[in-house]
């Protein structure tokens, strides 16, 4: 019998949220059988006039769920770079690691929305060069520090971030998986080959143009001497899921954007199944099921007992627990 796939929540609400809120979707989460919930990491919807946006910060709140919850993984898909300090996000999230029992992953980013960082006074490097820079010195420090020896200090000399003689850095026990992706043909793998215990194809239309990113990221660790097999293998899939048209509708009429439905799954669980077959079949073992109303618990318990049975892994690459470093 194959494998089953590895199927998580991935939050992303059109108005924000309330702390109350959050918990109560990753609470049914739980219930419904996934693997592990993850959040947005975001302080401001992509309409920045909307008065009913309510934000809230990532590592805030995956804290208190990691002690109001006792199985599912939890994370950021993905976090931006451009919000934290290394050595603070390095401690927060081994902070929320500790406080879940060794429950979390890191998933980091360039980060993106200009307006965004302009709302909240965080500077935002102009050149994508310079971001995807910062990403990259950013997690040789995460890593780092994490898997610093006892006795012995970590130091880190970069272009934008440095690190002086720290001897006593977070260790994590486990230490966190990382997560990098994107859509790039170059950079993104080539990070992802250097630091990721996975790799996101983000969004994708079918498992033909999955199984090219995928391809480029093998292409990245052939560069480097590393094994791809190492590396789980994700992909995000915005999904409508309904026992009946007026429900598919409805949930449908929620999703983003025209670009996120037309890289979603949308209809019934036979035909979310299907969706997700093909994706699978192109190499996924890990999909991130992307839920924009998070006050429809009903849709996770669906989508718990109608579809996650259902899923059964094509390709088999290894899935590592930890840093594969």
């Amino acid at each position: 019998m194959a494998d089953r796939v590895r199927t998580r929540v991935l939050m992303e609400p059109r108005h924000g949220a309330r702390y109350a809120d959050i918990l109560a979707l990753a609470t049914a989460t739980e219930d419904a059988g996934f693997e592990a919930f993850f959040r947005s990491d975001h302080l401001m919807g992509v309409d920045p006039a909307d008065p009913t946006y309510l934000p809230t910060e990532c590592w805030s709140t995956l804290g208190g769920i990691a002690r109001e919850t006792s199985r599912v993984r939890l994370g950021a898909l993905v976090g931006a770079a451009t919000f934290r300090w290394p050595g603070l996000l390095a401690a927060a999230v081994a902070s929320v690691n500790e406080m879940s029992g060794g429950r979390v992953e890191l998933g980091l980013g360039t980060g993106w929305y200009e307006r965004e960082h302009a709302a909240f006074g965080i500077p935002f490097p102009a050149s994508g060069t310079e971001r995807f820079d910062r990403l990259a010195e950013q997690l040789a420090i995460v890593t780092g520090m994490w898997r610093t020896p006892f006795g012995e200090a970590f130091s880190f000399v970069g272009e934008h971030y440095s690190v002086a003689e720290n001897r006593t850095p977070p260790r994590p026990d486990p230490v966190p998986p990382v997560i990098v992706g994107g859509t790039g043909a170059k950079r993104t793998p080539a990070i992802a080959a250097r630091f990721a215990d996975e790799f996101n194809g983000a969004l994708a239309r079918d498992g033909a143009e999955l199984a090219a990113r995928y391809a480029a990221f093998e292409r990245a660790c052939a560069d480097i001497g590393r094994d791809p097999g190492t590396a789980r293998r994700s992909v995000v899939v915005p999904v409508a899921c309904g026992a009946s048209p007026a429900e598919v509708r409805r949930r449908a009429a929620v999703i983003g954007s025209e670009l996120m439905r037309g890289n979603a799954a949308i209809g019934s669980p036979d035909a979310v199944v299907e969706h997700l077959d093909d994706l699978t079949g192109a190499g996924a073992d890990t999909v991130y099921l992307h839920i924009y109303d998070i006050h429809d618990l009903e849709h996770i318990a669906l989508i718990g007992a109608e579809v996650l049975p259902r899923l059964a892994r094509t390709a088999s690459p290894s899935t590592p627990t930890g840093s594969h470093r």
